[in-house]
């Protein structure tokens, strides 16, 4: 406030609180930043008890849908308790600002359109957030299903439904609270519609690519697949990028357009794992104990058929002469495809074959050359 008219209201005997600044006397002032403080206080306080509400009853792993609730309505209350307090507010306060000698600008009707602004967004956000209660109750009704189909569909249906309430709150505040003439927006971006349409191409192509996944269905959530030279573990799969935690623990995000034009070995598919081991054993090993090797190696396949599928029995042959060993090749295919217990089977089968291999003298080659030196008389 400008010191001569504190010094003239001095002189008057005009109170401080009676003091006009911009049309409004400061005790005036004071209620209104008095109200938007208590209702930011007040929301903040409504969201705390919210979120430790939450925490409670999540905690005491009980009514998981009322705590999403309680955790939905935190942020909403605060936002409708903060336009409360302003619309409030404006009834307390006359704001206009004179533009010019013949236009002045009044602001009460912009400061609640502001209220109603924020009010929209409180309910938008409450269904932006509700909208995981949505996703909890769709997961507890997947999970008794077998198919792992309709678990990837939960995190699509729930971005569509983020997408769809977050168009129609922009699309009520424009139309409800601002007034804009959406029909004739909507035709005017028509001029632009081609601009748009090629600046959205890839969007739109990622968009059908995700409708094809889910239609082919060539993986699903939770499998392991290759796809563009990447191996890895599908974590999610939505309607624009495919994402996928390669062995070494990288997250790749691959848009849909490229996984649907890629190549995609499914792995976790596979019924079985298959081996081929070329088991080498030296040139000096006579024919019998090549035939006991052989039988050795057949035996202790005999032994785990319950591990091979029956319509693909494990084969064993003396297969080729190498330059530095004699081969037998063994085929097998191990079953069920879990890599962990196929190594776990691997392991045990190697010990088993090296200690009867040990036991009956069959020695294993390696990579040796044998010099003959000719003595040439002069």
């Amino acid at each position: 406030v400008d010191p001569e008219i504190l010094e003239a209201a001095a002189e008057t005997g005009i109170g401080m609180l009676d003091v006009e600044f911009l049309g409004n006397k400061v005790w005036q002032w004071l209620v209104l930043v008095g109200i938007i403080v208590g209702a930011v206080i007040v929301g903040k306080i409504i969201s705390a008890i919210c979120r430790s509400s939450a925490k409670r009853v999540r905690d005491a792993d009980k009514k998981p849908v009322t705590a999403l609730l309680l955790e939905s309505l935190a942020t909403p209350l605060f936002m409708a308790t903060l336009a409360i307090g302003l619309y409030a507010a404006s009834f307390f306060i006359t704001i206009q600002v004179e533009l010019s000698k013949d236009f002045t600008w009044h602001m009460r009707p912009f400061w609640v359109k502001l209220c109603q602004t924020i009010a929209a967004l409180a309910v938008g956000a409450f269904l932006f957030k509700a909208v995981s209660i949505l996703e909890y109750m769709m997961t507890r009704l997947t999970e008794k299903t077998k198919s792992t189909f309709d678990d990837s569909l939960v995190p699509v249906v729930r971005k569509v439904l983020r997408v769809i309430i977050t168009i129609a709150i922009a699309l009520f505040i424009a139309q409800t609270v601002f007034q804009w003439d959406m029909p004739a927006l909507l035709a005017g971006l028509g001029i632009g519609g081609l601009a748009f349409a090629l600046a959205a191409k890839d969007m739109l192509a990622n968009l059908f690519g995700s409708v094809t996944i889910f239609s082919d269905r060539p993986f699903k959530k939770g499998e392991r697949a290759k796809i563009g030279g990447f191996d890895g573990v599908i974590e999610d799969i939505g309607f624009r990028s495919t994402k996928l935690r390669t062995l070494a623990g990288h997250l790749v995000t691959l848009p849909n357009s490229v996984v649907v034009n890629e190549g995609v070995e499914n792995i976790s598919q596979r019924p079985s794992i298959k081996r081929v081991l070329n088991v080498t054993i030296t040139y000096d090993t006579p024919p019998e104990k090549v035939e006991l090797a052989v039988n050795i190696l057949r035996e202790m396949l005999e032994e785990r058929t319950k591990h091979f599928p029956k319509k693909n029995p494990p084969r064993v042959y003396f297969s080729d002469f190498n330059a530095e060993s004699l081969n037998i090749v063994v085929y097998y295919w191990f079953k069920p495809p879990d890599w962990w217990k196929y190594l776990q089977f691997t392991h045990e089968f190697n010990m088993e074959l090296l200690t009867r291999y040990n036991a009956e003298g069959i020695e294993f080659a390696f990579p040796t050359q044998t010099l003959y030196m000719k003595k040439v008389e002069s």
